[in-house]
């Protein structure tokens, strides 16, 4: 299900001017830029004291400066106010893969899939607005189903970040006045006069007599809001990002058309690679359907790749994610995170070093996840829990390593399991022990190794005083189990015994 962000920056260009540090007034005083409607010079933009003293933006300025002697004026900077909302939302793919300036005050974000990276599309808006807010810019901000409706909300919702539950945009834009569903002025006007003040009021009315008024406009943009009519965003792309579109003549729809047409834009952006030197870390697919909404795939890699084939192969698995509705008209292929290749894979490139496990780290990454392919690497630690971690498949290996002259279990148990044993102290080996219902005879045993903890923090470390066993029972299985505590301080255990891994 599609979910899109809307956000609103209701003093943006006023921010703006503060935050570049313009030659105006100090930031207590009110505060506007001007620009000239043809006739006069009017009010472009007001902060928020400018607001509070009654100024609103398409005052004449002369007015305003007659509410307010004081006044601080700037001129108006359309160009210059265009490209900085685009610089902010290049800023906003932190996020998402797809972002678009909403002019004047505004931008888009396609936050399709990528709640999750930041727990969740509540704590998203958070993290959002909150830097912003860092920066210096007021913000109010929505998500959901469709782009009308979480525009309306940001501007017209009670709350600041608005969370409209998917499925649920009818009954949020129901309270909400006309002006939200972003209609021309003079069709605002004429409803008015109809009593219409609300948007429920307009879903409860015929549509025929409304469409033969007001024409398709009005019907157009409840449908845009509602999702019963699509609304396509067009994304923004970072200066000097690699990227390669191919529009269709007729729409796609078959997966063997995507195969074809992933291989010509992954080979035009594999050139755009080789000639910058690069190597390929993140790539986004998006699909324009002829509906005017799209979809995307996105896949990444282990580590900087170039190979055409390689991530030819990695997009084709992903392909069947893909809707493509009533066709596809264009496809836009993206590198969105590369850097320079370093000298390594450079030689292996050119044939001159072994090739390495990346690619098969990519394709099990890819269809398993990222989380669920890695390896072990030992950490400089005698607590046995302690001693491992995870690290990507491919990253460089650390200087520590496990101890040769004390074997450990290729598996752990995570927490320690519980047994019963019995045994004599203070240096006997178990004899049996019972682990899930079942009782197991000891034939062998090798111990004890006593764990104290960590050195540095020994009397913080009582609670990991145990004496390991490694033991082998009457069936041939091997069972590493520890007794906890040292048997003389109570402070240290209560001599229980667990089962920590097996051989």
């Amino acid at each position: 299900m599609r979910r899109i962000i809307s956000v609103w920056l209701p003093a943006w260009l006023t921010d703006k001017l503060r935050r570049n540090r313009a030659p105006v007034a100090p930031p207590a005083d009110a505060l506007v830029t001007c620009r000239h409607d043809g006739r006069r010079l009017a009010v472009a933009a007001a902060d928020a004291a400018a607001r509070a003293l009654g100024i609103h933006p398409g005052m004449p300025l002369t007015q305003a400066r007659a509410l307010v002697p004081g006044l601080a004026v700037a001129d108006a900077d359309p160009a210059g106010d265009q490209a900085a909302l685009d610089d902010l939302a290049v800023w906003c793919l932190r996020y998402a893969p797809m972002t678009a300036a909403d002019a004047p005050d505004g931008v888009w974000i396609d936050a399709t899939g990528c709640a999750h990276l930041f727990g969740g599309e509540a704590a998203l808006l958070a993290d959002l607005a909150g830097r912003l807010a860092d920066a210096g810019i007021t913000a109010r901000a929505a998500i959901a189903d469709t782009p009308g409706a979480a525009w309306a909300m940001a501007r017209f919702g009670v709350n600041r970040l608005a969370v409209v539950a998917p499925g649920a945009q009818a009954v949020a834009l129901a309270v909400l006045p006309l002006a939200a569903l972003r209609i021309a002025p003079d069709m605002l006007r004429g409803l008015r006069r109809l009593g219409v003040e609300r948007i429920g009021s307009l879903m409860a009315m015929p549509r025929g007599p409304l469409a033969r008024r007001f024409g398709a406009a009005v019907l157009t943009r409840l449908d845009q809001a509602l999702g019963r009519v699509p609304e396509p965003i067009e994304p923004v792309c970072p200066p000097g990002m690699i990227q390669h579109r191919l529009a269709f003549v007729e729409p796609l729809i078959t997966a063997e058309a995507f195969a074809t047409v992933i291989d010509e834009l992954v080979h035009a952006v594999c050139i755009r690679l080789t000639e910058h030197g690069e190597g390929a870390r993140r790539l986004d697919l998006t699909f324009e359907r002829v509906d005017g909404s799209t979809q995307s795939i996105g896949i990444g890699t282990a580590h900087l790749v170039r190979d055409g084939k390689h991530l030819a192969r990695l997009l084709g698995e992903r392909v069947e994610q893909v809707d493509p509705g009533a066709g596809v008209e264009a496809m836009r292929l993206a590198v969105t995170r590369s850097d320079v290749l370093p000298g390594a894979q450079l030689a292996a490139l050119a044939g001159d070093a072994p090739p390495d496990l990346g690619i098969l780290v990519d394709v099990l990454e890819n269809h398993f996840g990222p989380a669920r392919v890695y390896r072990c690497q030992p950490v400089e630690s005698d607590v046995p829990e302690r001693s491992v971690r995870r690290i990507p498949a491919l990253a460089p290996s650390s200087a520590a390593n496990w101890p040769k002259g004390l074997p450990r279990p290729v598996r752990l148990l995570h927490p320690p399991q519980r047994v019963e044993a019995m045994s004599l102290l203070p240096d006997q080996p178990p004899v049996a022990f019972t682990w899930r219902r079942l009782r197991r005879r000891i034939r062998r045993a090798d111990g004890p190794e006593r764990i104290t903890g960590e050195w540095w923090q020994r009397e913080a470390e009582t609670a990991v005083v145990r004496d390991y066993w490694a033991v082998e029972d009457e069936a041939g299985r091997r069972y590493w189990l520890f007794r906890r505590g040292d048997g003389a301080d109570p402070a240290t255990g209560d001599l229980s015994w667990f089962l920590h891994g097996f051989f």
